[in-house]
């Protein structure tokens, strides 16, 4: 196919976890003739990868420096330097971040997505624009979430990704689809299971049991960020405009799988406290968490400075509404249906693997904490803990 007819692709919050992967998916398959990445924060300073960077410098590539919150520079955003509008939009640029407040996710999900889908409505020639939403619109044990179950979101950040949902019924005339992933890991992952990496590796720093709230059998099911993209360049071709998919491997990984395969890769023992012990954290959950994420700050950061790291994006706190009894359980079959085949049909420990290293090439990990020749003194006991 010639260069110029390959479709031209808009990516808003394209340095972002997921946006860097769909890239470089992009450029690697040589799939389209040009990208515009949209994010307010750039290249240079979003601590990507050697093959991100290396993405990054491609003629392909015209980045944009802009917040989509405000109107004009989304606007602004949609049409390329050339004069010409985007075939197919995705956009990524949403606060992500868990444990914010409602006005920051009213400004950083609401506001900025109805900013970016009102600009979009202003070009018909847009085929499909892809909104990602949440996988935490329903937590069950009993049988995977389809994407017609009823919406019980319970995340504050899936409450107001359920608002942006029902709002793009407010432009019939765009064409859309909505993306509702699983747990998404792989390179740059740092919300996803990297926390659990991290958590596993300061366990190994301080000589102790990694435990777990309630058990094994909580639901973590999980999709891998290049079955992400590539679902995201299917659907914009093969999904039916209106239509919600789940993104959701085969493996149906749960908390256990997760513990097991962190304590492979660390050798450390792990055990859950179970329900009843669980359910009674519950009534001072709020302090219960802080003393936890504070119990793994202060070994990550002793192991920082010991390895000079000054500046990082990696934290081992894991926000409240993610350790409660909720499972991420989906059904991420209703996709295949478009003729869709997930190639990370299971989570391994090369994935895992893979992302630790990254980190550790980037200098964002300490090597320390995998060394087993240090040791680190809590300063609230004194008592001393070698690995």
């Amino acid at each position: 196919m010639a260069q110029d007819s390959k479709p031209r692709v808009l990516v808003l919050g394209g340095t972002g976890f997921v946006g860097r992967n769909f890239v470089h998916y992009l450029l690697e398959n040589d799939l389209v003739s040009k990208i515009r990445v949209v994010d307010k924060v750039p290249p240079q300073m979003a601590w990507l990868n050697q093959q991100h960077r290396e993405s990054f410098t491609s003629p392909l590539i015209e980045f944009k420096h802009g917040n989509l919150i405000n109107p004009a520079t989304t606007e602004d955003a949609f049409i390329d330097s050339d004069g010409h509008d985007f075939d197919y939009v995705v956009n990524l640029a949403a606060e992500t971040k868990y444990g914010q407040s409602d006005p920051v996710y009213e400004e950083g999900i609401i506001k900025l997505s109805n900013t970016c889908m009102k600009a979009a409505s202003n070009h018909p020639n847009i085929k499909m624009y892809v909104e990602f939403s949440s996988g935490q619109m329903h937590s069950t044990d009993k049988k995977p979430v389809k994407e017609d179950t009823k919406c019980e979101p319970w995340t504050h950040l899936a409450k107001h990704k359920l608002q942006v949902e029902k709002e793009l019924s407010n432009y019939p005339d765009l064409k859309h689809i909505i993306i509702r992933p699983a747990i998404i890991y792989g390179l740059a992952d740092r919300q996803g299971l990297t926390p659990r990496l991290m958590i596993g590796a300061i366990y190994k720093y301080t000589n102790e049991k990694m435990k777990m709230l309630w058990t094994k059998d909580l639901k973590m099911n999980t999709v891998h960020v290049v079955d992400v993209c590539r679902a995201t360049w299917h659907l914009f071709t093969h999904g039916k405009s209106g239509e919600i998919y789940n993104l959701c491997d085969k493996g149906d990984t749960d908390q256990g799988e997760i513990s097991e395969l962190v304590s492979e890769i660390f050798s450390i023992n792990y055990d859950f406290v179970g329900s009843i012990m669980s359910n009674m954290a519950k009534l001072n959950m709020s302090s219960m968490v802080e003393d936890i994420n504070d119990s793994h700050l202060a070994p990550w950061a002793d192991a920082c400075q010991k390895d000079d790291i000054s500046n990082t994006p990696l934290n081992p706190c894991i926000d409240q509404e993610l350790l409660y009894n909720k499972h991420t359980y989906l059904d991420g079959s209703k996709i295949e249906e478009t003729g869709f085949r997930y190639l990370y049909t299971k989570l391994k420990i090369e994935s895992l693997r893979e992302m630790l290293q990254d980190y550790l090439d980037l200098g964002l990990f300490p090597k320390c904490l995998l060394s087993g020749e240090t040791h680190f003194i809590r300063p609230d006991d004194g008592e001393e803990y070698e690995s």
